[in-house]
């Protein structure tokens, strides 16, 4: 798939500072994002603390695909780890881009194929390996990963403690 004639379609850039968010819980978003520079993650909070669900980090689409697909608020978060670069990317201009022609359409279903796979995979792993599976198949899949996201992030995603994912990194 080809991420750079996704990024061509954006309208404007945004930095976002460490820390800021891109996007909150409650909010409507129906852009993509395309990440030049910096790392974002997606989490949502219940009463008693964060759940990380994805990253997005140079080179990198990232959307609020709830919200992307039903013009609905939702219940995610997009905060910059790092300060951030992003081309954004409206839905309009993205939708226009995969009406042109079946190559670009063809692109947009192994895109969510992709994502439905990626959340497949980390819920299989959530649910039913240990905290070494989880860390080797995620080091594995995104070894870029453990370069562009501090432990404290990566360890809450793998639903572990930081000590823990310093033993496993250790060993």
């Amino acid at each position: 798939m080809e991420i750079s004639q996704i990024k061509d379609l954006y309208e404007k850039t945004v930095t976002i500072e460490r820390n800021q968010f891109l996007k909150v819980k409650g909010s409507i978003d129906t852009n993509i994002y395309f990440v030049e520079s910096g790392s974002l993650r997606i989490f949502i909070l219940d009463e008693f603390e964060e759940q990380i669900i994805r990253f997005g980090y140079s080179n990198d689409l990232i959307v609020s695909l709830d919200s992307f697909l039903t013009e609905k608020p939702s219940d995610f978060y997009i905060q910059a780890i790092k300060k951030t670069i992003v081309k954004v990317i409206p839905k309009s201009n993205f939708i226009d881009f995969i009406s042109q022609s079946e190559q670009n359409k063809a692109m947009w279903i192994k895109l969510l194929e992709d994502l439905v796979i990626q959340q497949l995979e980390r819920e299989k792993d959530i649910l039913t390996n240990s905290p070494k599976e989880r860390y080797n198949r995620v080091l594995k899949r995104s070894p870029k990963l453990f370069q562009e996201i501090p432990n404290r992030y990566i360890a809450n995603y793998l639903r572990m403690s930081p000590e823990t994912l310093s033993r496993l990194k250790k060993s």
